[in-house]
Formats: C-alpha cells, sequence, structure tokens
C-alpha cells in the first residue's frame, strides 16, 4: 500500500509517500520563505502562485524519491482545512485530479490533526490516549487524544498564536522573520531572569485557554523604554520573553494531563523546533513520570509526511472523503 500526502495550507508546498506498514519513503518540501521574507510575513497571493508553480514538480519529486509509480499509489491524502483559502485550493484541486484520474480514494485532512500525526512519522510506538499541544504561527491548541481520530479540543488561545507572538516580538525588536529561530538564537545568549514578563492564567472560562497579546505588549513596551538606556541587553529581552512562552505552554499542558489523568504528551507544530520548549516539556515529563513525544524539528514545520501518515491510518479505518472535498480556512 503507498499513499501519497500533500500539504499547501499556508507558504510551503509539500508531498509525501508512506507504505502500508506507515514508513516514510520520500519527503519533499519546497519552502516559500525566501519569497515572503522581505515582506514579514506570508502574502496569500504569493503563496498562491507558488504552489500552483511548483506542487507538479514537488509530487513528481516525491513519487521518484519513494522509488514507485503514480500508478502504484492506493490512495491521495490532502490538507483541506484550515489555512489560506488559496494555498489549500491548489492542493485540493491537484490531489482531485490525481484521485480521479487514478480511480483511488481521496482522504481529506484537518491540517492541526496533521501536526499531531507528525509524531507518528517512523514511529509506531502507542502515543493515545495523550495530551497534544499543536503550537504553531497560527494556532496553539491542546486536544484530547483518546484513539486515532478521536481527538477533543480542550484549549486554545484566545488572541495571538505563540508563534504569532515570536513574529511580531522579533519584528519590533527590528530582529526580521520569521521570528521563531531569531528569538531563540539570541535568547541563548541571554539571562532568562533579567526581564520576567506575565504569563496568562484566567479566572473566567476555560482556565486552560492561551493568551499571548499581553506578552507580546509587555515586551514591546520593555524594548522602547529601554532601548537608549546604557548596557541593556536585547539577548536578556528575547529570553525573558521565550521563558514566559514556554512556561505558559508547559504549565497549561501539564495541567491538562493532570485532570484527564493522562499519561503521553504529544508536542508538535513549528514552535515544537525550539529547543527550550523542548528541554522544558523533557523535564517537566520526567519530573511528572509521563512519556513525552516529539517529532524530529524536520517534521514541526509544515510537511507532506504529517498527511500521509494522517492518511494512512484514516485510510486504514475505511475513512475516506468524496470528491466535494473543499478548502476551508476555519479550524
Amino acid at each position: 500500500m503507498y499513499i501519497l500526502g500533500i500539504e499547501t495550507s499556508c507558504d510551503e508546498t509539500a508531498a509525501a509517500v508512506v507504505n502500508g506498514k506507515k514508513e516514510l519513503l520520500s519527503n519533499v518540501v519546497f519552502s516559500q520563505l525566501k519569497i515572503h521574507k522581505p515582506y514579514g510575513g506570508v502574502v496569500p497571493e504569493f503563496a498562491s502562485r507558488n504552489h500552483l508553480k511548483k506542487i507538479n514538480t514537488v509530487i513528481g519529486q516525491a513519487i521518484r524519491e519513494a522509488g514507485i509509480k503514480l500508478s502504484d499509489l492506493n490512495a491521495i491524502s490532502v490538507t483541506y482545512k484550515p489555512g489560506l483559502v488559496g494555498s489549500l485550493l491548489i492542493g485540493i484541486s491537484t490531489a482531485k485530479a490525481l484521485a480521479y484520474a487514478l480511480n483511488i480514494p481521496l482522504i481529506g485532512i484537518n491540517h492541526i490533526y496533521g501536526h499531531i500525526y507528525a509524531n507518528y512519522v517512523n514511529d509506531n510506538r502507542k502515543k493515545f490516549p495523550g495530551i497534544a499541544l499543536v503550537v504553531s504561527g497560527g494556532h496553539t491548541s491542546l486536544f484530547l487524544c483518546r484513539g486515532h481520530n478521536k481527538f477533543s479540543l480542550l484549549s486554545q488561545t484566545r488572541d495571538d498564536a505563540a508563534g504569532e507572538a515570536f513574529d511580531k516580538v522579533s519584528k519590533s525588536m527590528n530582529l526580521g522573520y520569521p521570528g521563531g529561530p531569531l528569538i531563540e538564537k539570541m535568547a541563548k545568549a541571554g539571562d532568562p531572569g533579567a526581564f520576567k514578563f506575565p504569563s496568562a492564567r484566567f479566572k473566567k472560562g476555560n482556565k486552560l485557554d492561551f493568551s499571548f497579546s499581553g506578552l507580546k505588549t509587555a515586551v514591546w513596551c520593555t524594548y522602547n523604554k529601554n532601548i537608549n538606556v546604557k548596557n541593556f541587553n536585547l539577548h536578556d529581552l528575547a529570553a525573558g520573553f521565550q521563558k514566559s512562552v514556554v512556561d505558559t505552554l508547559v504549565r497549561n499542558t501539564f495541567e491538562s494531563a493532570n485532570r484527564y489523568k493522562i499519561k503521553s504528551i504529544l508536542l508538535s507544530g513549528g514552535v515544537a523546533s525550539n529547543s527550550s520548549l523542548r528541554e522544558a516539556m523533557q523535564e517537566k515529563a520526567k519530573k511528572e513520570g509521563l512519556d513525552l513525544f516529539c517529532p524530529p524539528k524536520e517534521f514541526c514545520t509544515d510537511n507532506g509526511a504529517m498527511v500521509a501518515v494522517a492518511g494512512a491510518y484514516k485510510f486504514k479505518k475505511g475513512m475516506k472523503f468524496e470528491f466535494g472535498l473543499e478548502p476551508d480556512a476555519a479550524f
């Protein structure tokens, strides 16, 4: 059995092939980072155009690297939500055409759930039931995963996502885009205790929800207040901001695990590649006696492998969508 996974939810054009054992045979990603970097963020129209230019090439390379032919495919899985509608449309239209021409099932994948399944790329260890933290530029959410394709949303951010906060803080400090790697690099040379920033905790509603808007503003105000002060250290500012984000993510994740008496934690999403977050999660998991699962960094950012693996589990259960599948910007 061979399944092709296609991912075009934002600014990466990606495709991958897995076999019946869910082993990864190929994983090809075309990043548009250089295209969007001058604008300080993703330009939706540019993203769509470049998906259209690259998608056939990326799929073709994934098929070749897997050592198979298109006619060997048994199913195609594709991200259909959430994301930029124009970008999603390119991937879905291509997947529909291929599935129709090959007369094979078309499987729709929720991008957020795809990130959770990044933990199953080349790793079939049992991880469910578990608490999954999906943390990226557009999403910061906690899920209770009772089994395969049995996910319940526990909490999410009420404003900025964690990755979005990294980008905005980086911009306010005139560091550039994308902010995550730049802030992380600066923080390594800084003292996380030099500046203490707030960590949002709600008294009303869902107490496990996230918020990073206030933190972002606090960092911005601190920067502007101290930029002309002698010995002001940007590395310390970056370290203090990063620590507040990490502390919030770790706290809410493990409180969720304790509340639902879950022994497995699954970390995923682009921000999951942050070394400080990974180390803090591992330290807390060891202290609490829980199992922590985290994909290799190459599978934290958007990729076709996670879509292919998620599709493989759906295909195994006989789950598939019809050709009326449409792009959806919302979760």
